[in-house]
């Protein structure tokens, strides 16, 4: 009977065994799953905190297009605008910015007062003169000049000066190129021979400086036209004298108005591309297609690049594009833009009209606009710049 009643429980034992397996199996499912789920949290907020030390520009003394990626964080989206495909002729896409309510008025100039013009002054020249009465010669020496304008984008220029005595264009001489630099000192003395005094008192003494160009066209700097009736050539007079814009050298590129933004702690610059007036005429029809690319520069390696939509047959164009770029503050010594205003063509390769150069080395109005915009954080910083070839 014994073995029996043993024999009728054992279902019951195994049924209960079973059931309590199957719990502990389900138990230690769930306690995995959750251990599984926070280890994937873990490794999700060490990532998150690598990329805020660190980001797209890891500290490293040495830097490549490898390492360096101008990129967006995630999960702020930029609201994109009109891009102008393929503007330039290259087959890599542009980032458009988003445009600006505040400068969407295309008629007010309200904006126009508020920043620095770009600077009239072309520098000034020192010369002097004196006249020997036996052989009839009459000895300029050209001592000097001072803060000349940057006619290069990289914010320099390569002077030199031509000289003649008008209205006799033809014999003309040219003091040595100094290069790279604003305050050149060339100390060099010309002779014109078998000049009678009384005929002297005709003539007009003329000086034009200008940046060389080993590649193009010489660049016009300024010019200085003295009449020598003016002029007592028996004291030996020396000169000072503020060089004046050339009529006729046909280098007016026109002027691009840019706003630059900087955020400290975003570690970012915005740069708005507002406008751009009296853009030189590129088209046979009397007009041009502008619009503006940027190039973002590591020492001396252009990294990114973007572009405004294109404004057809306009030479005042209105733009009001933003464009964000992400730059630690260890980089931004070395960091530069050059923005280019472009004239689209569609038969041949595009027009560059004139570039900007915004660096911490740069031009004199160039260095200014980018040191404002260090010294005011936060705050947009409005300067018109004159372009350059």
């Amino acid at each position: 009977m014994l073995g029996t009643a043993e024999f009728s429980l054992l279902p019951v034992v195994v049924a209960a065994a079973s059931l309590v397996t199957m719990v502990m199996t389900l138990a230690l499912c769930s306690l995995c799953q959750w251990c599984h789920r926070r280890d994937s949290y873990t490794e999700l907020e060490r990532d998150d905190e690598t990329s805020e030390k660190g980001g797209a520009f890891p500290h490293s003394n040495v830097i490549s297009r490898k390492t360096i990626k101008f990129e967006r964080p995630p999960g702020k989206a930029l609201v994109r605008g009109n891009v102008q495909p393929n503007a330039d002729g290259d087959e890599d896409s542009a980032e458009n910015g988003t445009s600006l309510k505040a400068y969407e008025d295309e008629g007010s100039d309200s904006n126009e007062d508020a920043v620095s013009e770009p600077s009239a002054n072309l520098g000034r020249i020192q010369f002097s003169m004196s006249y020997d009465f036996d052989t009839m010669t009459l000895v300029l020496h050209i001592k000097r000049a001072v803060e000349l304008p940057a006619k290069d984008f990289s914010g320099t220029s390569d002077p030199f000066v031509k000289i003649c005595l008008l209205p006799d264009k033809k014999n003309k001489m040219e003091t040595k190129v100094k290069r790279r630099n604003l305050n050149p000192h060339w100390n060099e003395t010309f002779q014109f021979e078998g000049f009678p005094y009384d005929k002297l008192q005709h003539r007009v003494l003329y000086l034009q400086v200008f940046d060389y160009d080993r590649f193009s066209r010489n660049d016009p700097i300024g010019e200085v036209h003295l009449p020598l009736c003016e002029v007592d050539l028996t004291e030996s007079p020396t000169f000072w004298k503020d060089l004046r814009p050339c009529p006729n050298s046909n280098d007016n590129l026109g002027e691009l108005l840019v706003s630059l933004c900087y955020q400290p702690t975003a570690q970012r610059i915005t740069i708005v591309v507002m406008k751009a007036r009296h853009l030189k005429a590129m088209d046979i029809t009397g007009t041009s297609d502008p619009y503006v690319k940027i190039w973002l520069v590591y020492r001396e390696k252009k990294i990114e690049k973007k572009k405004t939509s294109c404004k057809k047959r306009c030479l005042n164009p209105v733009f009001n594009e933003s464009f964000i770029f992400d730059i630690p503050m260890d980089k931004m010594k070395e960091t530069s833009f050059i923005i280019s205003v472009m004239d689209k063509d569609t038969l041949k390769k595009n027009d560059v009209i004139g570039k900007v150069c915004l660096a911490p080395r740069s031009g004199p109005l160039e260095t200014k606009h980018w040191k404002e915009m260090i010294s005011k954080p936060r705050q947009p910083v409005a300067m018109w710049h004159g372009l350059k070839k």
